[in-house]
């Protein structure tokens, strides 16, 4: 059994759905339809161009081009992790934190799976390189932006209590102490919801598309059960570790509270 073939004309039709959500978000005055159009011509131009460059790739198999897509797909998702949280760190800051956390957890893991898990040959082969590396920092991004906006927005708003005990001789980690749990907590929830709800309340994404295309339903949970697996350790590594950098970057070597290296964001 083959996917049902979707054309251009089918696509137009569903994209009526987004539309409508756009207007209705005009009509409310909710100041979300242009974000709504923004982020859906963005959806069909970058997956339209992934798939071409998929394409390409599948029947190149080369290491280097494999690489090559991966860390522009590491830069993008860096640059993505901040972009919208209401107060991010100013400088390259912004950017590294993300990026370095996501580069630990989620090439790790991936890489990780590869060599062990599934071992195609090539190890790199770009059919399952690309995908397990997309899925992964794709919701290791949501964890960080999640955490990291817990983790300013906490430190603003309770920077009182904060320089209190830092005045009562606490060191800056005892300080931050809640806050940094409260912010790792924050971006895992995402992550939780999606495995408890797997298989009870939703298809996972991966499980669905392969059960659309004939897959063998066994085969497709036993997919996705490694995919939820790996999603969720490299949301769950990379937030605790993008947190602590950040925790780490709010205070300078005297454990002084340093908001100034703070700056709005796009909230």
């Amino acid at each position: 059994m083959n996917a049902l073939p979707i054309t251009p004309w089918e696509l137009s039709l569903a994209a009526l759905l987004v539309l409508a959500m756009a207007a209705t978000s005009i009509a409310l005055q909710l100041n979300l339809g242009k974000r709504i159009l923004m982020a859906a011509t963005r959806t069909v131009i970058q997956l339209t161009l992934l798939g071409l460059v998929l394409k390409t790739l599948f029947a190149q198999t080369h290491w280097g081009w494999v690489a090559l897509m991966g860390s522009v797909m590491l830069l993008a998702a860096g640059r993505e992790a901040t972009q919208r949280q209401s107060r991010r760190f100013s400088g390259w800051w912004s950017f590294g934190i993300g990026l370095s956390a996501m580069f630990v957890s989620s090439f790790v893991i991936t890489l990780l799976v590869l060599w062990t898990v599934l071992t195609p040959t090539p190890w790199y082969h770009p059919q399952y390189a690309i995908p397990l590396l997309g899925m992964t920092l794709g919701n290791t991004l949501n964890g960080i932006a999640l955490g990291l906006e817990r983790l300013t927005q906490g430190a603003w708003q309770q920077r009182m209590m904060i320089e209190t005990r830092l005045a009562s001789g606490e060191p800056w980690p005892q300080a931050l102490i809640q806050i940094k749990r409260e912010a790792v907590r924050t971006g895992t929830i995402p992550m939780l919801n999606a495995m408890a709800a797997a298989g009870i309340v939703s298809l996972p994404g991966m499980m669905t598309g392969q059960i659309l295309a004939g897959a063998d339903p066994i085969q497709a949970v036993n997919y996705q059960i490694l995919i939820m697996f790996m999603v969720s350790s490299g949301a769950g590594f990379g937030t605790m570790l993008a947190v602590h950098l950040g925790a780490r970057r709010l205070f300078d070597e005297r454990h002084r509270l340093r908001l100034d290296r703070l700056r709005p964001g796009k909230a």
